[in-house]
C-alpha cells in the first residue's frame, strides 16, 4: 500500500476486571524492532506487573508479513491472539499493543482472559488520534524557464510539491511526488509539454516515507 493510516500517538486506557488491573498501551511501530522496543520500555515502567501481553502489525494495515505476539504466561491463546487479531482488523497500519496486567488474586478464565486483552486494545484504538503514511518518491524535471508557472499550477493537482530548484541555462525541479501519484504526473509533464520537459531520473528520497497529518 502506498498509503495508509498509523498512530499519530501513543493512547493507554486502564481498566479493573476481577480486582486484576488491565493497562493496555498502544503506540506506533514501524518495524518489529521499535515493537520491542515498546515491549522493554513498558516492562521497565511496570517492573512488579504479572504479565506484559504483546501483539503487533508492522506494515501495512491487515498485512501478516511483520506480525507478532506473546502470551507471556497467560494461558495459550488467550492473550496475543485475541489483541493480534484486533489489531489485524483495525485498518490500522504499524501499529503495536502491550497489556499490562496485575493480577488480583480471581482467576477469569480463558474466555474472561481473551475479553480482557481483545476489549483493552479495542478501548485503546477508540482513543488513538491517526496520521495517514505516504511513501515517496522523487523526480528530476529541465526545461526552460517558461514552463515554470506551467509546472506550478500542474504540481498540486498531484500531490507534488519541489524540493528544490535550480536556475542555470534551463531550470531543474526536484520534486517530490506521492508513489500512486508519479505515473500520472510523469504522464501529465509529458503531454504538457510534448517531450519539451526533460524527466532526467527517478528514486526514492532519503525521507521516501513521510506522514502528514489525515484531514
Amino acid at each position: 500500500m502506498a498509503r495508509y493510516p498509523i498512530p499519530a500517538a501513543r493512547v493507554r486506557v486502564e481498566e479493573i476486571i476481577a480486582r486484576s488491573r488491565f493497562i493496555t498501551t498502544v503506540a506506533a511501530a514501524e518495524t518489529p524492532e521499535l515493537a520491542r522496543g515498546l515491549v522493554a520500555e513498558i516492562r521497565a515502567e511496570f517492573p512488579d506487573a504479572t504479565h506484559h501481553c504483546f501483539a503487533y502489525v508492522s506494515g501495512p494495515p491487515g498485512s501478516t508479513a511483520q506480525i507478532g505476539m506473546s502470551d507471556d504466561g497467560e494461558p495459550s491463546g488467550t492473550a496475543g491472539r485475541p489483541m493480534l487479531a484486533v489489531l489485524l482488523g483495525s485498518g490500522v497500519g504499524d501499529i503495536a499493543a502491550v497489556v499490562t496486567r496485575f493480577f488480583g488474586g480471581t482467576k477469569l478464565g480463558t474466555g474472561g482472559l481473551v475479553r480482557a486483552y481483545g476489549g483493552g486494545v479495542k478501548a485503546a484504538l477508540a482513543l488513538l488520534p491517526l496520521e495517514e503514511k505516504v511513501r515517496l518518491r522523487t523526480l528530476k524535471l529541465s526545461g526552460a524557464y517558461h514552463w515554470i508557472s506551467a509546472l506550478d499550477r500542474l504540481f498540486p493537482s498531484y500531490e507534488a510539491h519541489v524540493d528544490e530548484r535550480t536556475f542555470d541555462a534551463d531550470v531543474t525541479w526536484h520534486v517530490i511526488v506521492p508513489e500512486e501519484r508519479l505515473d500520472a504526473l510523469i504522464a501529465a509533464l509529458v503531454e504538457l509539454s510534448r517531450g519539451e520537459i526533460r524527466i532526467a531520473g527517478q528514486a526514492p528520497p532519503a525521507h521516501a516515507l513521510d506522514i502528514p497529518s489525515l484531514p
